[in-house]
């Protein structure tokens, strides 16, 4: 019952918030459509606690910054993005092109300032990034962008993306990894969910400057460490390491 009350309100908030935000787009500039979005995330995360019982914990917030950033996030959950998107006033956010097949799409991903890349990736991809980010950097902007670039069930991940990297070097933005357990209550896609207290947990931050690999290391090692340790803590089961998609996968 917890999963269909969730389902109907997901739906619901979902239909009722687009429909106000495609509305509020044909108006000029980009405050109406991010401040709905706001109010639509922060609906959602107030909805998970009612229907489905899962409570959102925040942690970390020591290592926020009073400058614009990136977020790279772990990725296990749809509801990953209501998550960390309610609590901030704005986020330019990553996303593949998929979302633009659905009408009208196109228009309010624009007006959001989302940064839309290709799926397939390859150097177009690659410079797609570059541009919309900077579009976000030059206009003051914290970056959200998954570095894995898929949903990846809880205690697995994949390979870390570079672009991350490439935005913290070309516009010297430090980059705060951050973890989630999320996937224990909101697995990956899935319709069932499980009650409980989900956490969000901001790291310490990782400045410009640091060599491509040992960054990736850095911050792959951060994510999945700290992840596996909210994993452990949910589920009273000791601490294992993140193991490789494919090798829990296949």
């Amino acid at each position: 019952m917890r999963s269909f009350a969730f389902a109907l309100a997901y739906w619901t908030l979902s239909i009722t918030y687009s429909l106000m935000a495609l509305a509020a787009s044909l108006l000029p500039g980009h405050a109406p459509v991010r401040r709905i979005i706001r109010h639509y995330t922060r609906r959602m995360v107030q909805a998970m606690r009612f229907f489905a019982g899962i409570r959102l914990e925040v942690r970390g917030r020591e290592h926020l910054l009073p400058q614009p950033v990136i977020y790279a996030c772990k990725h296990q959950s749809w509801g990953d993005g209501f998550c960390i998107y309610s609590q901030f006033d704005d986020l330019a956010f990553v996303t593949g092109d998929h979302l633009e097949k659905y009408p009208l799409m196109g228009t309010l991903l624009r007006k959001l300032g989302a940064i839309v890349v290709n799926n397939c990736g390859g150097h177009q991809a690659r410079k797609a990034l570059a541009s919309r980010a900077a579009d976000a950097a030059r206009d003051g902007r914290s970056i959200l962008i998954y570095p894995e670039g898929h949903l990846n069930a809880p205690g697995t991940y994949r390979r870390y993306r570079a672009g991350v990297w490439h935005m913290m070097r070309d516009f010297d933005m430090p980059v705060i990894p951050v973890a989630t357990n999320l996937g224990l209550f909101w697995r990956e896609q899935g319709f069932q969910k499980r009650p409980g207290t989900a956490v969000l947990e901001f790291l310490e931050p990782i400045m410009p400057g640091m060599d491509k690999d040992v960054f990736l290391e850095t911050l792959r090692d951060r994510i999945e460490t700290h992840s596996q340790h909210l994993i452990s803590e949910a589920t009273g089961q000791p601490f294992t390491p993140s193991l490789p998609a494919d090798a829990v996968l296949t």
